[in-house]
């Protein structure tokens, strides 16, 4: 790995002697401009707008162009003698926690790496300190003649620094958000929920880029002398006015097909019917349970009919017979039903009842007639004995 710069990091008294390597590579692909008549290549030149003469290099400058149109070259040896502290040095400014650094703020990333061997020790010092702090480290260094913002972070063994933009180069969002009359249905949100939870988290090592990809394969099939066909565009282009809760809900059964199925997603809900008797069709797991309760409590009346000897399971199906010709679905008719069947069958068993007692007290009236009988005829025979 090519360095870039060399220079050190000021940390305190502390000086690190480190070596500046890129830590990211481009890899999107880089056309020519060429000449379609007959495929020369188009290339820019660096011509004086006064002469109207190419220049090269070696008499190019640089210079600094005022409001007024004014041009005040700027050489060089003008640069250089500016008073730069941090032009061989990232003097370290600080530490902050890393989520006070705006993700707006990062722009390219670099590696550091200890030059020499005497830059060993100081340099895994200043990483452990990072590590154990779990803190950033905000520094300031030149690069390609400017000034810039960094920071320190540990990455594995190693410390990376990432440039930052200056806060005053970040622009105001101003004008790009919605209009605030907006609102968002918490079953909107529900089902974003349910995307996000589908969906799930990230693998940024499986991605990469399709499209630099396809271009790839394209040059190669042309350089091969292969006929290339476009692959058709499924679906139509942004910018159309869409139902938002249909296409959460696509996007949740899509995201739910390409995992393998609905496992470990949303449970369906389907709505509870009524039917004869509080009866329920399939509706869920978890509503299962819930009708069976409450015919468990419709059929408790039955069990506290005047018949206490009469089985709950005959009274079931008499129950909903009655139930067929009362009125529909009353409760009031079913325990009209109940009653009067109820007091069917104990009908003949109190008249039977009754029988009985009349017997029992005809035999007791017929005793006594005969004990009245039998002391009338011996009451003579007891005056004789008397007299006598």
């Amino acid at each position: 790995m090519r360095s870039i710069w060399n220079g050190a990091i000021s940390f305190g008294l502390v000086s690190i002697p480190v070596k500046l390597m890129n830590a990211t590579e481009n890899h999107s692909i880089s056309f020519r401009q060429i000449h379609l008549a007959d495929g020369g290549r188009i290339r820019y030149r660096k011509v004086c707008e006064l002469d109207e003469q190419e220049v090269t290099t070696a008499e190019t400058g640089k210079a600094f162009e005022d409001t007024d149109g004014t041009v005040i070259p700027v050489t060089d040896e003008d640069l250089a003698s500016l008073p730069l502290p941090t032009a061989k040095t990232i003097e370290i400014e600080g530490f902050v926690p890393a989520s006070a650094i705006d993700p707006l703020q990062l722009d390219s990333a670099y590696y550091l790496s200890a030059n020499g061997v005497p830059a060993a020790k100081p340099y895994a010092l200043l990483r452990e300190a990072l590590r154990r702090s779990e803190k950033v480290a905000v520094a300031k260094y030149a690069l390609r003649g400017r000034e810039r913002l960094g920071m320190l972070r540990v990455v594995d063994d190693v410390i990376a620094m990432h440039g930052l933009l200056w806060p005053d180069e970040i622009r105001a969002p101003e004008g790009v958000a919605p209009d605030s009359g907006v609102k968002i249905r918490d079953a909107e949100l529900d089902l974003a929920d349910a995307l996000m939870n589908t969906l799930g988290e990230a693998d940024l090592d499986t991605l990469h880029d399709d499209y630099r990809e396809a271009v790839e394969e394209l040059v190669t099939a042309k350089a091969a002398g292969e006929s290339v066909e476009a692959e058709e565009d499924e679906g139509e282009g942004g910018g159309q006015v869409i139902d938002l809760m249909a296409a959460l809900e696509s996007s949740v059964r899509a995201a739910k097909e390409s995992q393998g199925g609905a496992g470990g997603g949303m449970a369906e809900v389907h709505p509870i019917e009524s039917g004869r008797g509080g009866g329920t069709k399939k509706a869920g797991a978890g509503a299962k349970r819930t009708p069976g309760k409450r015919a468990a409590s419709k059929r408790t009346p039955s069990k506290r009919t005047p018949s206490k000897r009469t089985p709950s399971k005959r009274a079931a199906p008499k129950k909903e017979a009655a139930g067929t010709k009362a009125a529909p679905e009353k409760p009031t008719a079913k325990k009209a039903a109940s009653k009067t069947t109820a007091a069917k069958k104990t009908a003949p068993r109190k008249s039977a009842a009754k029988k009985t007692a009349a017997k029992k007290s005809t035999t007791k009236s017929t005793a006594k007639t005969a004990t009245k009988t039998a002391a009338k005829k011996s009451a003579p025979a007891a005056r004789k004995r008397t007299s006598a």
